[in-house]
């Protein structure tokens, strides 16, 4: 979903004109999150010739307004920010640098020189949740959460719908690590789950330990943005993939061509944006024919992971029968779906 706006920012016609920047929240070997947009990255460079800079590991907040002014002013036509938390800093920048063309991943504010872009991870993790159910021998699955905000909140309810849909006993417990990238508090959050019961751990974080955890432990797991199988080759189920590639290409054609302009764009497995790893090879036939037709009903619009009825924690129902929740309600999600043991926290 591309919506139009204004032609604004930087215009130019060849490879040598255009300078690209990044700004990552983690390592470029983290094997998820940034690992994907590194990708993307390089898939510019590749495509279309341009020169690229990135800064890795930048904390969100202050440090990122300082980085991305950086890069604004060292000659960058066009600058993709890559977190959350990069939102108001980048903003702030772009309001100094109306000549800049700026892509802010996941958030929702937009200027006239910047574009909002986000997928819907989601999709992929009704597709985990179908299998955990299947799957789960205790019905116990362990979640490790980065931050509370919606992307994440959302990310746990389709994951527990869909789970639900197979095993209407399923619960989930969650354990907020307040990073995105820790790969020291990943694993310890991943044993503690595995203690409790959980014989699956699935994340929204980043690195790869709690499936190295999973893997030492004898229990299941999903990867994170990319195919983390190698790290796990018993352990993972399959992963979410995250396919940045095409979007960077195509927006910095845009300002090569002159004509990008501010988009809010929130793509998903239709449109490829979101992609399903490779099934483990203990994932069993019937498993995968359900997963399947799950991701074929989200593609072709028969099915949404938030489509009625659903109840909240507390057992009341919140979206009816035959209702789904509109993309306002989802961008907001700051509730929790029945079977998510615990408090969201603030």
């Amino acid at each position: 979903m591309i919506s139009a706006g204004l032609i604004f920012g930087a215009q130019a016609t060849k490879a040598d004109d255009v300078n690209v920047g990044f700004v990552y929240v983690g390592p470029v070997g983290d094997h998820g999150w940034t690992y994907r947009h590194d990708e993307g990255r390089k898939a510019v460079e590749k495509e279309l010739g341009v020169k690229t800079t990135f800064v890795e590991s930048v904390a969100e907040g202050a440090d990122a307004e300082r980085v991305i002014r950086t890069l604004a002013t060292s000659g960058n036509n066009i600058i993709f920010t890559t977190s959350f938390g990069y939102m108001n800093p980048t903003l702030k920048v772009a309001k100094q640098f109306p000549n800049v063309n700026f892509e802010h991943a996941t958030g929702y504010k937009r200027a006239d020189n910047v574009s909002t872009y986000s997928a819907r991870f989601y999709e992929g993790r009704a597709i985990l949740g179908t299998i955990a159910g299947h799957m789960s021998k205790s019905g116990v699955v362990g979640y490790i959460a980065s931050f509370p905000i919606p992307e994440v909140v959302r990310g746990i309810n389709a994951f527990m719908l869909a789970m639900r849909k197979v095993n209407p006993d399923a619960i989930i417990k969650v354990v907020w690590v307040n990073s995105w990238y820790d790969p020291g508090k990943e694993g310890d959050a991943a044993k503690a789950l595995i203690d409790q019961g959980a014989d699956i751990i699935t994340q929204h974080t980043d690195s790869p330990a709690p499936l190295q955890v999973a893997e030492q432990r004898g229990v299941y797991a999903f990867g994170q943005a990319s195919d983390m199988s190698a790290f796990a080759p018993k352990a993972q189920l399959t992963a979410i993939i995250d396919d940045w590639n095409p979007y960077y290409v195509a927006r910095v054609k845009a300002a090569m061509e002159g004509n990008w302009s501010s988009t809010d764009t929130w793509d998903g497995l239709k449109e490829g944006m979101v992609g399903m790893a490779p099934y483990g090879d203990v994932v069993p036939a019937d498993v995968r024919a359900a997963a399947d037709a799950v991701k074929a009903s989200i593609i072709d619009g028969s099915f949404h992971p938030f489509q009625g009825p659903i109840n909240n924690q507390a057992g009341e129902t919140v979206v009816k029968a035959g209702e789904t929740l509109d993309d306002g309600a989802l961008l907001g999600m700051d509730w929790y779906v029945e079977g998510i043991q615990g408090q969201l926290p603030n």
